[in-house]
């Protein structure tokens, strides 16, 4: 098949390089002209696992390219999928449409026949129905233009292997949709075929998907760590609870790991989107839950500081903090709204001098955080600090051998906020640890 996939950020180009992986022909089509060129030379302008090479294999079999122009966009394929950015709105927690239904409009005076836009994007539900319109409005083919909604599901670092082998497909349409479900099942045959789960509904249950998975899992890890504010309060392990709570197959151990909280583009954007919408719909009281959980991550960033300050006498002026962590998780070089950007930045306004270190993110942290330290060796950056954070379980380091690094540096004090670090061996190289929800 060919297709075209509109928004080429983290979701449009992975969604794009898989696509052409299945043996589709496949145009991706952004506005940010830099980004087109380097897509076309088969790099991503972020750092994906495994997306490079797929993007460097299916540049160079022709099978994959990439454009600015919306109207070669629309003269390649009549399968249409939108992967623009949804951001919060300014000064709001509402999803910010602009993006989504410029690039409807600019694609719909393109599509002279019959084409299905599918959309990807996370959406507050009842905005399907005003891309519909959209398309009636501008598009010459008028009604001939079906709207279909195809929620992600993609966690960074892995949304290569969540676009190639999903848990579920959600394909949404209205009640006659039988041409845009069968070009999609074609798009998808491979997937189909293999086994994945395919859920066919409507609009507005598949505009919900997304939205309600991330408010779920949102609230999955608050509650493990509203669990580490009572451990902490009572003296019992986190972890050990976490454990037993896990062999429960109705609840599960997998995302349920206590730590300093979740961040990103994704989890925090879409559990304040859904709440917004709710509030919106008259449904607030329903997502009382969801507001606690947003709480509850949101403490967790303070319980750092005020460990933070407990250790070092108080007083922060004039104090040396080495931060291990910029990424929002390890596997990324995404910092959006980083828990651990968030406490180094909250530590270096209290006065002190903070020096990050992270093995993917720096030059994204030193664009957005130029006030802070940076340097790229985890050993060197923790030499002279009086006290180590550890706020990105990245495996580079959890393997660092504490009695090297013990070494270099007279105060041996380290907090550990996502509970990775192997407590026993930093005791015993001489580390006095902290590690939330444990004692």
């Amino acid at each position: 098949m060919k297709m075209t996939v509109i928004g080429c950020g983290y979701l449009g180009a992975t969604h794009a390089a898989c696509m052409a992986e299945l043996g589709h022909e496949v145009l991706g089509m952004d506005s940010d002209i830099d980004k087109v060129h380097t897509l076309n030379s088969g790099k991503a302008p972020f750092f994906e696992r495994d997306l490079d090479g797929l993007l460097a294999k299916h540049t160079a079999s022709g099978r994959l390219k990439f454009t600015a122009s919306y109207g070669e966009a629309a003269d390649f394929a009549d399968l249409h999928f939108i992967g623009v950015g949804t951001p919060p709105q300014p000064d709001t927690d509402a999803y910010d449409l602009t993006h989504l239904f410029d690039a409807v409009r600019h694609l719909a005076p393109g599509l002279t026949s019959p084409a299905v836009v599918a959309v990807k994007s996370t959406v507050p539900v009842g905005t399907a129905p005003r891309v519909a319109e959209i398309l009636r409005e501008y598009a010459p083919a008028g009604d001939l233009v079906e709207v279909a909604w195809n929620p992600e599901f993609l966690r960074e670092s892995f949304a290569v292997d969540d676009t190639l082998r999903p848990d579920r497909l959600v394909l949404g349409f209205t009640t006659s949709h039988s041409w845009a479900e069968a070009l999609l099942r074609q798009a998808f045959a491979k997937i189909i075929e293999s086994g994945t789960p395919t859920i066919v509904t409507d609009w507005a249950t598949a505009e919900l998907a997304k939205g309600a998975a991330n408010s779920f899992l949102g609230t999955k890890i608050s509650f493990i760590n509203a669990m580490a504010e009572v451990c902490e309060a009572s003296g019992a392990d986190v972890a050990q609870l976490a454990d037993i709570l896990g062999h429960d197959h109705r609840i599960g151990r997998h995302g349920m790991r206590p730590g300093l909280g979740f961040g990103g583009g994704c989890l925090p954007k879409d559990l304040a989107g859904f709440i917004n919408r709710a509030d919106d719909l008259d449904a607030g009281q329903a997502v009382g839950i969801l507001r606690e959980a947003a709480a509850v991550n949101a403490r967790r960033r303070r319980r750092v500081i005020d460990l933070t300050r407990e250790e070092l006498g108080g007083d922060l002026r004039g104090k040396r903090i080495t931060v291990w962590g910029a990424a929002f998780k390890p596997g990324t070089d995404d910092i959006r709204d980083s828990p651990a950007l968030a406490v180094a930045q909250a530590l270096h306004d209290l006065g002190a001098t903070v020096t990050v270190t992270d093995p993917k993110a720096l030059d994204n942290a030193r664009k957005l955080h130029p006030e802070l330290d940076y340097v790229e060796d985890p050993i060197a950056a923790a030499e002279d600090a009086d006290l180590l954070l550890h706020l990105t379980e990245w495996p580079q380091f959890t393997h660092i051998d504490p009695e090297r690094l013990a070494a270099r540096t007279d105060s041996r004090k380290v907090i550990d906020a996502r509970g990775t670090l192997d407590t026993a061996q930093w005791r015993d190289a001489g580390w006095i640890t902290r590690t939330l929800g444990r004692p």
